[in-house]
This record gives structure tokens, C-alpha cells and sequence, in this order.
């Protein structure tokens, strides 16, 4: 019995498929009709050939996954490499630098404490420089870096960092206003100083001392900063107004007072630091050489511990005082008229210390009235007014010694 088709039976009687070529099967395989994932075969063998090929189609989207696989993987690594020596070239590359020219202007402040990377935010930050690590690669190169000076500077923006770094780097650059307050002038001097020598009208300044209390005066000067705006070379910065730079001639007295320890020896000589700073003030007016401070300071003290009844009366007849009651320079001649005036300064007139001090004594006047010099003496006579020689006396008949001697001078000299 034979079967129709594929039958099994004997081999003598199978029917065979035509022999087909290999090009044209070739060319089968890879014909698809669009139809679904993964198309329709096309042709019209038996199914035992069309298994086949179907097998062999069914491989050719796995190996494309394959190949995409891989060409996700190295464009991966291919962009990863990419960044990275770009990143690597971003941290060998120089730090970003402007070329210049500079424009404008800057006034950049040092303050104390800053490092140099620090410096280099401030700079940056106000446009001066482009990258902190430009500054900071200037500075290692210049070994003035490490001595820069606290203050102001004036710079530009958009500057090469060494520029901006050489000017930082030399003192001479420092944007300062100096301004010198010499001993022995009283406030109206000092503001009249100040004003001059600063961007303020006296009037600023006036109107800073109606509030005394906001410059740190100590409470001992019940609200009168004569005496406490201390004399000294100031520089002040572009910030400074008036408070700020009466404040800080208040702070530098503190600094002097702390450093001398008014209030430790004025306490163990009997005195208030108030009373102190008024003998200082009178040592300041009335001393002219480095080594009379001490004497006259000792002149005051003596003066003061003459018991009253006596033939002074414990009076310390000081021109200078009286001139500052009167409102003039205390250096001016008084007349018989003046020094029977009385005003609290008198002390021809009165007993004992001025209620405040008359100027602004220096640290010499403030140690001369913390530390008299040991002697007896209750006068002294300036005897030549050109080189201010003077003589201390113990009692009033030398006393009128001196004095003639100073009579005499003034008649051959028109220096009285």
C-alpha cells in the first residue's frame, strides 16, 4: 500500500522534491512580506524546508540585537573616554585668567585674618580676578604673598590675577586717609583737624559727640570726650565715617589707658582714672621736655596735698587751665584781668583739679601723671622760652629766682 504525499513505504517508491538552487533558496530565505515581528515566509516548498529556513530566518534578529548590544556598549565607553579626558584636560588646563585690558575701579578691602584664598573669593566675587585659582597660583609664584597688609585697595576689573596680586603685595598701594592728631590739642581743635583732613564737615563730627555714649567713652568722662580722643597718626579707611573714626581715637586711648593700667595706679595713688587724666592733661600742657613730665606731674601732686590754710591753699595756678575756661589758646599771656576771672578752670581762683581735662595728653603725660618723679619741688619757671629750659623750685624765695631769670631773658628776647 502506498501513501499520498510524504509517505513512509519503500524507498524505491518515494517521491523526491525537486532540486532547487542554492542562489534561488538563497534568495528565498531572506524574502519577507511585512506582516508581524517578524514577517511571513514566501514560497511554496513542502513544510519540512520550510522549517528549516524559518529556523534560519528566526537568527537574524538575534544577531542584530547582538550587534546593536555592542555598539551601545563601545558608543558607552567611547563617551566615557570622551568625558573623561575632557575632565582631565580641565584639571591640567591653566585656571581661567582674564587678558585684559582692565576697566573701572575697585576698592577691595584686606582684613585681618584673610588668607590668600580668601583674598581670592573677594576678588572674584567683585569681578576683579576670574578664578580663585588663578589668584592663588600668582601668589605661590611671589613670595611677597605671605606679607600682604591689612586695608583697602583700589583695583579694577576683569585684571590678570598677577596684576591685581602686585598690587595687593606692595603697602605703598594701601588706600589710606592719614591723618595726624598731635598732643595737647583740645576737641574744637580736633575736629577742626578732622574736618580738614577728611571728606566730613566739622558739623558731622559735632553731631557724633551729641551722642557721647556712642564712641566707648568710658562712664568715668560723664559724656565729655576732652582728654579721651587720644593723640596719634591715624589711617583711616574709605568705610570711615565720623562715628567710626572718633570711635577709633576713643579705642586707641582704651588701648594706651589698658597698657599703662590707669585704673590699677590711679586707685593706688588715691585718685579716680578721671582725676588722672586731668593731671595728665595739665602734664601735657605745661611739660616741654622728656624729662620734666615726671617733675611737673610731681609739682601737681604736691600742690595738691598742701592741707587748706596754707599760703596756696593747695591752688595750682596753671595758665593753661585758666586759658581753657576763658576759650582761647592755652598757650596765650594772661593778663592781671583774666586771672581774677572765675570760671570752674580758674586755678588761680580755685582749689584742687579743673572739673575735666583741658587736651588730650599723650601716653608720656599719662604715665608722668601715673608715676611722678620723687622730689619737693611746688614751682617750676620755664627760664628760655627758645630751647624751653626750665627750673623746679622747693621754695617760693627760689622760686623768684627763677623768675627774675625769666624777667631778664625777656628783655633781651622776643620770644615772650
Amino acid at each position: 500500500m502506498t501513501d499520498s504525499g510524504y509517505g513512509r513505504g519503500d524507498s524505491s517508491s518515494e517521491t523526491r522534491p525537486p532540486e532547487v538552487d542554492q542562489d534561488d533558496q538563497d534568495d528565498r530565505d531572506y524574502a519577507v512580506e511585512d506582516g508581524g515581528a517578524g514577517g511571513r515566509v514566501l514560497d511554496d516548498y513542502p513544510r519540512e524546508g520550510g522549517r528549516r529556513r524559518k529556523k534560519r530566518l528566526r537568527s537574524v534578529p538575534g544577531c542584530l540585537a547582538a550587534l546593536v548590544a555592542l555598539a551601545i556598549l563601545f558608543g558607552g565607553l567611547y563617551v566615557v573616554a570622551t568625558k573623561g579626558v575632557e575632565l582631565l584636560q580641565d584639571k591640567l588646563a591653566s585656571p581661567g585668567d582674564f587678558a585684559g585690558p582692565p576697566r573701572g575701579k575697585v576698592v577691595f578691602e584686606v582684613e585681618t585674618g584673610d588668607t590668600i584664598a580668601q583674598m581670592g573669593r573677594g576678588l572674584k566675587a567683585k569681578g576683579v580676578v576670574k578664578s580663585v585659582d588663578a589668584f592663588t597660583g600668582a601668589a605661590l609664584d611671589e613670595p611677597k604673598s605671605t606679607g600682604i597688609q591689612v586695608g583697602f585697595y583700589q583695583l579694577q576689573k576683569e585684571m590678570p590675577a598677577a596684576d591685581a596680586l602686585a598690587v595687593l603685595v606692595d603697602p605703598a598701594n594701601l588706600v589710606r586717609n592719614t591723618v595726624t592728631i598731635p598732643e595737647g590739642l583740645r576737641v574744637t581743635d580736633i575736629l577742626d583737624v578732622l574736618a580738614d583732613k577728611t571728606d566730613f564737615d566739622r558739623a558731622a563730627f559735632e553731631k557724633v559727640l551729641q551722642d557721647p555714649a556712642s564712641i566707648g567713652l568710658p562712664g568715668y568722662a560723664a559724656g565729655n570726650p576732652e582728654g579721651y580722643l587720644f593723640p596719634s597718626t591715624y589711617d583711616f579707611g574709605p568705610k570711615d565715617g565720623p562715628k567710626a573714626i572718633l570711635t577709633t581715637m576713643v579705642s586707641r586711648w582704651s588701648q594706651s589707658a589698658g597698657d599703662l593700667g590707669l585704673e590699677e595706679k590711679a586707685a593706688a595713688l588715691g585718685y579716680t582714672p578721671a582725676e588722672v587724666m586731668t593731671i595728665a592733661s595739665l602734664v601735657e600742657a605745661e611739660a616741654k621736655l622728656d624729662p620734666d613730665y615726671g617733675k611737673v606731674s610731681r609739682v601737681i601732686y604736691n600742690r595738691l596735698d598742701i592741707p587748706n590754710g596754707s599760703d596756696t591753699n593747695g591752688l595750682l595756678q596753671i595758665d593753661a587751665s585758666v586759658n581753657y575756661g576763658l576759650q582761647q589758646d592755652l598757650g596765650v599771656a594772661l593778663t592781671t584781668e583774666q586771672l581774677q576771672q572765675d570760671t570752674p578752670y580758674n586755678t588761680y581762683t580755685r582749689a584742687g583739679l579743673p572739673p575735666t581735662p583741658i587736651e588730650a595728653p599723650g601716653d608720656k603725660a599719662i604715665e608722668a601723671a601715673l608715676n611722678p618723679t620723687p622730689g619737693d619741688w611746688y614751682f617750676y619757671v620755664t627760664v628760655d622760652l627758645a630751647t624751653a629750659k626750665t627750673k623746679f623750685a622747693e621754695t617760693y624765695d627760689e622760686f623768684l629766682t627763677y623768675k627774675a631769670e625769666l624777667d631778664e631773658y625777656c628783655t633781651t628776647s622776643d620770644a615772650c
